[in-house]
């Protein structure tokens, strides 16, 4: 499983924990039924909004990304994500980058303009015809999202960078083809391949990220590994919903923001952040409230009082609901809708269960510890 990680300039917030959180499900199920599982992340520690954040503010931009790492794996480990095989960065990655890049090189797949490398998805099969929407609409995302569609030279407007001849005030890595640095898209691809064991028909099992990383990202991912490859990617790419923040999409354009180290410094329980955006299926969008918030931490509580009486409700059958839901595409609201009811039933006297088991199966399945 490969998870696309952060930028480290501006983390952790609650889109960035809602894909963890998600993905930490997957991985949590999966080690609970005896599946051996690979799980790797990057780190884009190299990249235009990390250096603009640098210089705006003054800093080193390895400083920054270093601090920013180290309250993101912070974040991650209060929230109970259990982490991957390594978080890799791209600086450390370098040689298996540039060795992919030659790899493309090497089957002719690329082309240059200036000092820049990009490939040509023209010799991609299937590359053009398997877009995930009209050629215009794609071409507007990709201009909105780190591609550059209207450069001249370009074969044609959707072809990836792969890498980026070296500029002024930039840092700039050595390479066979030229000093530069990595496009965005071949870094996942580099990363996932050196670290991840291949699956049987494709080079790994499940790609997951945010929906807003559905195009170009994993798309322009895919046709890349399989241009080196001569396999598919992935499996399975899932994908998780927006957060948005009291009726506004959430962005750091708009400055609105709400950062999980904020949200535990103001006394909010890890385990709150946890259930609330684990409380709504991990496809669809979330508008975030303080509502929200204030409901998970009460229902909670009810939850862990239930767990202390001595008598309770049965229990099997609600842990057997949480894994059937799980397998069930993380159909996590019926879990919260079962849990509910349990907690309803041993408030009115309901006996026959055991504490322990289900709150064992909390921490296992969902990563609370109550």
């Amino acid at each position: 499983m490969y998870v696309c990680g952060i930028t480290p300039y501006d983390a952790t917030h609650l889109g960035h924990a809602a894909t963890y959180i998600t993905f930490d499900l997957i991985h949590r199920y999966l080690l609970a039924s005896k599946v051996h599982v690979s799980f790797a992340e990057n780190i884009t520690d190299i990249d235009d909004p990390l250096f603009e954040r640098a210089k705006r503010d003054g800093v080193d931009w390895q400083r920054l990304a270093t601090s920013q790492i180290n309250l993101f794996t912070s974040d991650m480990s209060e929230l109970r994500v259990i982490p991957p095989i390594a978080y890799s960065g791209v600086v450390e990655s370098m040689p298996m980058i540039i060795e992919a890049i030659e790899g493309l090189i090497a089957h002719g797949v690329t082309y240059a303009i200036d000092d820049d490398i990009y490939l040509d998805l023209s010799k991609h099969p299937t590359a053009l015809s398997n877009l995930p929407c009209e050629l215009n609409e794609a071409i507007s995302i990709f201009a909105e999202r780190g591609g550059d569609p209207a450069r001249s030279g370009k074969r044609h407007p959707l072809d990836p960078l792969l890498w980026k001849g070296e500029s002024p005030d930039e840092p700039s890595w050595q390479a066979s083809f030229g000093a530069g640095r990595p496009g965005w898209h071949i870094e996942c691809v580099a990363i996932a391949l050196a670290t991840l064991p291949r699956a049987r028909k494709t080079s790994i099992s499940i790609q997951g990220g945010g929906s807003d990383l559905r195009f170009p990202h994993h798309y322009m991912t895919g046709v890349q590994a399989s241009a080196l490859t001569g396999v598919p990617f992935a499996t399975f790419y899932l994908h998780c919903g927006m957060i948005g923040l009291d009726g506004e999409k959430m962005s750091k354009s708009r400055g609105n923001l709400v950062f999980v180290s904020k949200l535990l410094e103001a006394g909010h329980h890890p385990n709150a952040i946890r259930f609330a955006l684990l409380s709504r299926h991990y496809r669809d969008d979330l508008m975030w409230n303080d509502q929200l918030l204030a409901d998970s931490e009460d229902f909670l509580q009810r939850l862990t009082n239930a767990l202390s009486r001595i008598e309770v409700a049965p229990t099997m059958p609600v842990i057997e609901m949480i894994i059937s839901a799980l397998a069930d595409d993380l159909d996590t609201p019926s879990i919260v809708s079962a849990l509910s009811t349990w907690v309803d039933s041993t408030e009115s006297g309901g006996n026959g269960g055991e504490a322990g088991e289900l709150a064992r199966a909390l921490d296992l399945y969902l990563g609370l510890a109550l």
